[in-house]
């Protein structure tokens, strides 16, 4: 099965990156933050077997980033590209439709959940081939791996679902809610597995690696 993992992030810059951690950590240290989740996930990313992986950043002009060429010669078969115009849904669907012109399936994650591992993104990639993501069953249309705050960190889609992204109201706990009645208005079979923490609030610090945690100064 054909595979393409898309990492959605948005360049690590100070006063841009994670601004909502900002007060527990100042606008340096969010930004710092951010490039070390960011260079986790793509390594996570880079390790579940896909047979494409492409960075989609934001800005667009952020592709010139020194953080965004390391991660090129990290993980050579990366791809960068530029998200483009339009909210988050339309970015995402977008992405997800280009992807899926090739591969056969189109895994999309953030990059605010460090428990995101590579084993989670092969088992959702899975997932899109068995709908128990055990391998048996008949294949699901699309897979998730929703956020305990809500939302979710990862969908995969076997084929292009505008309707999944539209009037889904964005960085609220009702997005996984909205998602899930646009599934199934659309006829999607779909399979979730188990939902993680991201980071976005001061309070979701505590569930960083302790080592993280250390670093910043927030055991």
């Amino acid at each position: 099965m054909s595979v393409a993992v898309i990492v959605f992030a948005r360049a690590p810059r100070p006063g841009e990156a994670k601004t909502r951690l900002a007060p527990a950590l100042g606008a340096a240290g969010a930004a710092a933050l951010a490039e070390r989740m960011l260079v986790h996930a793509t390594a996570q990313a880079a390790g579940a077997g896909a047979q494409a992986l492409e960075l989609c950043v934001t800005p667009d002009d952020a592709v010139t980033q020194p953080v965004f060429a390391a991660l090129r010669r990290a993980h050579p078969p990366l791809v960068l590209s530029g998200q483009g115009e339009g909210d988050l849904g339309e970015r995402m669907a977008r992405a997800l439709e280009r992807a899926l012109r090739s591969h056969r399936t189109a895994l999309l994650m953030g990059t605010d959940a460090p428990a995101l591992d590579a084993a989670t993104i092969a088992r959702a990639a899975a997932a899109l081939g068995a709908a128990d993501a055990g391998g048996r069953g008949d294949p699901c249309d699309a897979v998730f791996v929703p956020a305990l705050d809500g939302g979710y960190v990862l969908v995969g889609l076997t084929r292009p679902a505008p309707a999944l992204f539209r009037g889904i109201a964005w960085s609220t706990p009702q997005v996984m809610q909205q998602t899930r009645a646009r599934a199934a208005a659309a006829g999607l079979r779909v399979t979730e597995l188990e939902p993680l923490p991201d980071i976005d609030e001061p309070a979701d610090l505590r569930h960083l690696p302790a080592s993280w945690r250390q670093a910043i100064g927030r055991v």
